[in-house]
This record gives structure tokens, sequence and C-alpha cells, in this order.
């Protein structure tokens, strides 16, 4: 027993020498805070998006073992890590939904500072960065699913260098620095902007984005892991077609977050205004808005004219988004004819949505305010009643129990999937995992604050002396 005390007392302060070690790094200088009971992942969604960037970084490294940047080579490579090497299917699921998961968290992030107004306590250098680091974070998952070299990278990387060379006086010469003079080393140049200078530049501007006060919530970490092995198995990446120049390639279409933009190159309009110009402007005004903002208060339905902007801009996202999906499916019309867009009819629709969108959105919020106004106005004085879910302990013991069998028989169920090939069955259970823990380590959180909530007052003489004389009234008196 005295071993068992001194050895454990000597990692106890090998952990001290530690911590005292990195004081005086920037380590240290970020404040990290682990939430006793449940909080709203709204308010930490950045800290989830550098956590799937975590994963996409380990995933990334693990991939670069197999994958071979040589342009007749890529799509094998990956074939290999697909069908070949021990768990390379699940390693690249788990990086092509993170990727997805990633720039997903970055926009609801993104919408959540600029609905909630956090950019109005002097966060205008936060906002900036942030949407600095989200259009990097696009470009990062950009060239990760185009060194593939499938048909569908083809198309991209074929859009991408068209509109570089659109640019005005730099864009032949951006062109031939990001895609290699005649595109026989673009897969290598592509590739290392993938795996070190775009992180790098991500990186730097995570040191300047990030707050000094991070929450670190363990299950929501947990869920989120569980939400992308989940997809994973649910909807497991497929590698699609090889490139072959001799071959006429098939219909497709860029990623979700880049079909919206396909959708204006789809008009066939001037290559530099719907692709550079019009983007542009949008990133533009989405920096200019801490500093347009000039409401005093915080709330969306306190700042009318920022919320409807912001609700104008989701909307033509939406509409361009499935514009640049949809493709008539009658065989019969030319293929050119069924990807080109009328640009009259979807200009059109574009500039009518914006009034539309606008004036909707801003009387709808005037009619929140009037009804928030009136519910205050009418609104009980006694006070609130706070719905509340108490187990007992003995429930509480019972819950983690049922738990924690659910997840041993959920290790052998992924153990029995992966040693018998069902790649993505095995995703999914490990997600599960993920998901259950998450759950467990809720419950747990949630049985330690119970604990040490103090148990109420006991009633006082003299409420119980009203209570029965209450109970002695006949009905229809009252005191």
């Amino acid at each position: 027993m005295a071993v068992s005390l001194s050895r454990r007392t000597g990692l106890v302060s090998f952990l001290y020498w530690i911590w005292d070690g990195l004081e005086r790094t920037i380590f240290t200088g970020v404040k990290f805070s682990f939430p006793a009971r449940f909080v709203s992942p709204f308010g930490f969604l950045g800290m989830l998006t550098f956590i799937v960037f975590v994963i996409l970084g380990v995933s990334g490294a693990l991939l670069m073992f197999y994958y071979f940047p040589i342009l007749d080579r890529a799509w094998d490579s990956v074939a290999k890590i697909n069908n070949v090497v021990p768990f390379g299917f699940q390693i690249r699921n788990i990086h092509y939904h993170g990727s997805n998961a990633m720039v997903l968290l970055a926009i609801l992030h993104m919408y959540y500072q600029y609905f909630s107004g956090r950019y109005k306590i002097r966060n205008e250098i936060l906002w900036v960065t942030g949407i600095i680091l989200g259009t990097v974070t696009i470009l990062e998952a950009f060239t990760g699913y185009d060194i593939l070299f499938s048909e569908r990278a083809e198309l991209a990387i074929s859009i991408a260098a068209s509109l570089t060379n659109s640019i005005p006086i730099a864009g032949p010469t951006i062109r031939d620095a990001m895609f290699g003079s005649g595109f026989t080393d673009f897969v290598l140049r592509f590739y290392a902007q993938h795996v070190f200078l775009l992180p790098l530049v991500m990186l730097g501007l995570m040191a300047v984005h990030f707050p000094r006060f991070i929450v670190f919530d363990v299950p929501m970490v947990m869920a989120i892991g569980g939400a992308i092995l989940i997809t994973g198995g649910v909807f497991p990446i497929d590698l699609g077609f090889k490139f072959e120049p001799t071959v006429p390639p098939g219909i497709t279409v860029p990623e979700w977050y880049l079909t919206g933009l396909y959708a204006f190159l789809r008009t066939q309009y001037d290559k530099f205004v719907t692709g550079v110009l019009w983007p542009g402007l949008f990133i533009g005004s989405l920096l200019l808005i801490p500093f347009m903002d000039r409401y005093k208060k915080f709330s969306w339905k306190d700042r009318p004219l920022i919320t409807a902007f912001g609700i104008t801009g989701i909307a033509q996202i939406m509409v361009t988004t499935y514009w640049g999906f949809y493709i008539p499916s009658d065989t019969t019309i030319p293929l050119v004819q069924r990807l080109v867009i009328d640009p009259i009819f979807f200009y059109l629709v574009m500039i009518l949505l914006v009034p539309l969108g606008f004036g909707f959105s801003y009387m709808m919020i005037k009619m929140a305010q009037e009804a928030e106004r009136k519910a205050k106005l009418n609104k009980d004085k006694g006070p609130k009643k706070v719905a509340e879910v108490n187990l007992s302990q003995k429930w509480i013991n019972w819950v983690i129990i049922g738990l924690l069998a659910f997840q041993v028989y959920l290790n052998i169920a992924a153990y029995n999937a992966a040693i018998t090939g069902l790649n993505n069955l095995s995703l999914f259970f490990t997600g599960l995992i993920l998901m259950v823990f998450a759950g467990m380590f809720h419950v747990y959180r949630y049985a330690l604050s119970e604990a040490k909530r103090p148990p109420p007052p006991p009633p006082t003489p003299e409420l119980e002396h009203e209570s029965e004389k209450t109970k002695e009234l006949p009905k229809g008196k009252s005191h």
C-alpha cells in the first residue's frame, strides 16, 4: 500500500513539474474551462472547429504514408489506401467527412457570432481574422479533394485555373505559381499547399483569432467525433472515376461549399465577375460588418438591418447552392445545354431575392420586437418556473451502468465488424461508441453536480402551520 501511494505521489509530482515548466509558455496563457454541467455548444463552436482541425491533422498524416503526389499515380495510391491498406478505408473516410465537418462548423461559428453580435465586444480583430480563416479553410478543403485527381477533381482544377487566369495583371503569374507551368506538376504543388502552406497560414491566424478563455467540453468533443464516424459509416466516400484524358468525363459537381459558386459559373457570364468579383464582394462585406454595425445592443432582434442582411445572404447561398446541384435529367438534351443556366433568368431571380428576402426578414423582426414588448407588459410578476430534470442517485447509477454495458456491446460489435471486413459498419459502430461515451460522461458530470448541490432547507414551523390552515379551508374560500 505504501509503495502504491509513493508511486501515485511521484506521478502527481511529475505532472506538477511539467505544468510548472509550462508556466512561461503560450499554452498556459490560454485558460481552459471544463464546464461542470451542460452548456450550449454554440458558444464554443470555434473550439469544436479546432478539434476537427486536429483530427484532420492526425488522419492526414497517416494518409501521407501511402499517398503519391505524382500525376499518374495519385488516384491509384488513394485506391490502394481505400482497398488494400489496413484501416485505410476508415482513415480516409474520417479525413473526408472531417473536412466537411470543419467547413460546416466554421460557417455555423461565423453566423452565430454574426447574429449574436459578439464582434461588438471590441472583437473586430477576432471577426476579421475569423473571416480570413474561414476562407482559407475552404481553400484547404478544396486542395484536399483535388489531389485525388478524379474526374470531379479535374473539373474543379480546370475551373480554378481559368478563374485564376482571369484576374487582371497578376492572374497568369498566380496561376503558374499555384498550378505549375503546363499543369505537369500541379498535384505536387496542391499537395504542398494542402499539407504545409495552408495549415501554416491557418495556425498563424488561429494564434491571433483564438480568445484567451477556451471552453473544452469533453462530451461535446466526443459527440462531434462520433458524428463524423457515423457519417462515414452511413455515407462512405467512394473513389469516383479516375481522370483519363482520352475518356469524356461524366456529369459531376464540386463539393457542397463550392456549388453556389459553380451555379454562377454555369451562366457562362464573365469568369472574373462571376467567380472572383462576386465572392470577393461577399467576403469584403462580411469583413466590414463590425465597422458598419452602429447598434448599441447585441441581440439580433435589436439589430434589424444587420440581421435582415445576414438572413438575405443565407437565402442567396441556399438558392445558388441548390441551383448548382440541379442538372436536368432529360438525356435527350445535349450535355452542354443541360449544364448551362440561363443568365437572364438566374440573375433576375437573384436580384428579386434581395429586396424580397430583406423586406420580409425586416418585417418579421419588427413583428418579433412588438410581440416581445407586449409580452413584457403582460407577463406575470411572479417568479419564473424553470423546468428541471432531477434524477435520484439510484437512477443515475442505473443509467451509467446501462450506458457502460451498451458501450461494451458496441466495442465487441465494432471489433467483429472490423475483422470481417465491413469497413463502413465498423465506422458506424465506432461513432456510436463515442456517442455513448459522451452520454455516459455527461450523466456522470450531472451526478457530480447533483451531489454538490446543497439540500433544500427544511420548512419552518410557521410555514407548516400556514400549509395546515390552507388544507383545512373549505372549498371556495381562501385567505
